[in-house]
């Protein structure tokens, strides 16, 4: 029987978080009490990107886009919806055309300017259900690859593709298949890097959580090419929805013959097995990664050899992220010049961005590479809340460098990013308005770095951590402006002789602040002042008297007692009392209170 409606509702992280299981239990509850369960179909799905506007429900075939649901509303939306035919117009909030009506999904802000690839079915099936995979030409590539291209035709397109590895330094992924492929040994591997550890990143576990059989259906893909008849998912135990998905999806590829000693009845071998990762950031280094899969502790290895030569368990080993298996199944069906039709010369494709930090709209985006910045935030984001100034942007967690805003207009590309002191990175995307201090922000990043470094080489384990404490001077304002420089020349020797890609760019994001926004490090050290109120040792909390009401909310709001003062007369601050919360600044409506 086919059903007049579908009901989606997105089980990805960030709505589950929302309560969106509670939602679709609710939606089942009513459904079968209005006899609709054999009418209307509701579909868990992976992520629908628009973050900020979770939990999303979304109904077809009208496409009603509905934001912000509650356990509450759907028995509206049913009533009125469902049995009416009535969209729930102010759950919507959707954009109107030039005709006043609802624009489709696709025409929106948020999506209109996005081209998903990657994310093509996140947001669309049901990520437990091998079935409606199959439904969306589900391991076609895989079995295009096996019956009717040789192992060197999958790699030679690959190649032709211009795909680079989204994980980290832009890699040819197809270089990387070929070395694997020509080593020559009794067992070889493929192996799935889904340590995805950068703060406020989360494409990669969107991508397993909404589409876990397209990373299984490349590995495969990958496995005829180089040879391998093994594969392993390194993933974060953290992620325990990815994990519950993957370990589905394995088991019904296992039941239908997919995975196993005659995948797909093609005579070809392959199976895979998950590992999990105890959230150690620098097992996202891959020679980190295989020792940590192997049972070992994660540290890096000095390369060469590297994995395609002898990697896990000292075979040959192919290793990829999740985002770049992401892409394999479309090359391989739609062909290389489809795919490097897309983005600039040297970064081919789209590229998928966690957008965060101050922004309207926070999700997940994918964009052709080649698409400005600009585009990004004020088109795609919508812009900064609360009509603040764009400032900069971090790309690249804490890997990557702060973009300012005079450089809003850069194509977003690999060559860009790097020019810029800053680097693609696996696709943390985070956005910073007038408010924040970039000396406070390298601060940050850094010292993330320091605690997940693995202290095997002395640059990183020792250098970095001799750097976070000439941070943390300016941000007291006890460092001197010979300190600056003395910075600078730590983080050369950093990049210069750490022995991973952790400690080689841990000093991005100081390196990059220093660079584009040196007038603040200045003004922490010279004037003992950070202009962006942020450094608690450089502020000094003052009520202004003559702006002062004496309407005592900040009295009230204050912690610790430390304002006094008699209603309707100006209150004062001591300082000695002041544990410089900030509750007294926010908490007063006549901007009576400097700092």
């Amino acid at each position: 029987m086919l059903e007049r409606a579908h009901i989606l509702v997105c089980g990805g992280t960030g709505c589950t978080s929302g309560n969106s299981k509670l939602i679709a239990e609710e939606f089942t509850r009513l459904l079968t009490e209005n006899g609709l369960q054999n009418e209307v179909k509701l579909i868990m799905t992976g992520c629908f990107g628009l973050c900020a506007k979770g939990p999303i429900v979304v109904v077809y075939p009208e496409g009603a886009f509905y934001q912000h649901v509650k356990v509450e509303n759907v028995a509206e939306i049913v009533s009125e919806h469902i049995l009416k035919g009535r969209v729930v117009a102010r759950l919507t909030n959707v954009e109107k055309d030039d005709d006043g009506a609802n624009k489709s999904i696709n025409e929106t802000a948020f999506y209109k300017k996005q081209k998903r690839v990657v994310l093509r079915n996140c947001g669309i099936i049901n990520p437990e259900d091998i079935d409606e995979y199959l439904a969306y030409d589900g391991y076609k590539a895989y079995e295009k690859a096996v019956t009717a291209m040789t192992q060197q035709e999958v790699i030679d397109c690959v190649k032709a593709s211009g795909l680079r590895g989204r994980g980290g330094g832009g890699f040819s992924t197809g270089l990387k298949w070929q070395f694997a492929r020509d080593s020559v040994a009794d067992q070889k591997y493929v192996v799935c890097n889904a340590d995805e550890g950068d703060p406020g990143a989360f494409m990669d576990r969107s991508l397993l959580e909404g589409d876990p059989h397209c990373v299984i259906e490349a590995m495969m893909i990958a496995g005829y090419a180089i040879g391998a008849t093994k594969g392993y998912i390194y993933v974060r135990a953290e992620y325990p929805i990815a994990v519950e998905r993957l370990n589905i999806a394995i088991a019904q590829a296992r039941d239908y013959g997919i995975l196993g000693d005659n995948a797909m009845g093609l005579g070809h071998a392959f199976d895979i097995e998950l590992r999990l990762g105890a959230g150690a950031f620098v097992c996202g280094e891959e020679t980190a990664l295989l020792r940590s899969t192997e049972g070992k502790r994660g540290e890096p290895k000095q390369r060469p050899p590297f994995p395609a030569v002898k990697g896990l368990f000292e075979k040959p080993t192919l290793i990829n992220n999740v985002e770049t298996y992401g892409n394999i199944t479309q090359i391989i069906l739609n062909g290389p010049e489809w795919f490097a039709a897309m983005g600039t010369e040297k970064s081919k494709g789209t590229k998928v961005f966690a957008l965060g930090g101050k922004i309207k709209n926070t999700g997940l985006v994918e964009i052709p590479m080649g698409t400005t910045l600009r585009t990004i935030i004020e088109e795609i984001g919508e812009g900064i809340p609360n009509g603040k100034r764009f400032k900069a942007a971090q790309t690249g967690g804490p890997s990557g460098g702060c973009i300012p805003a005079a450089y809003i207009d850069t194509k977003i590309d690999y060559d860009n990013l790097i020019a810029l002191g800053s680097m693609m990175g696996s696709g943390g995307l985070i956005v910073m308005d007038e408010d924040n201090c970039m000396v406070d922000i390298a601060k940050f990043f850094l010292e993330f770095t320091v605690d997940e470094s693995c202290g095997k080489c002395t640059p990183c384990r020792i250098g970095n951590k001799r750097l976070y404490e000439m941070l943390d001077k300016v941000t007291k304002g006890e460092a001197t402006l010979e300190d600056l420089d003395k910075m600078e020349e730590l983080c050369r020797y950093i990049k210069e002789n750490s022995l991973c890609g952790l400690g080689q760019t841990a000093p991005n994001p100081v390196l990059s602040t220093l660079k584009y926004f040196r007038d603040e490090y200045v003004a922490h050290v010279r004037d003992r002042k950070c202009p962006a109120g942020v450094c608690k040792a450089l502020i000094s909390y003052k009520i202004i008297e003559d702006k002062c009401i004496g309407c005592g909310l900040c009295k009230r709001g204050c912690p610790v007692g430390a304002i006094s003062g008699e209603i309707k007369k100006p209150h004062v601050i001591d300082p000695s009392k002041c544990i410089k919360c900030d509750a007294c600044f926010a908490a007063c409506k006549k901007n009576a209170i400097s700092k």
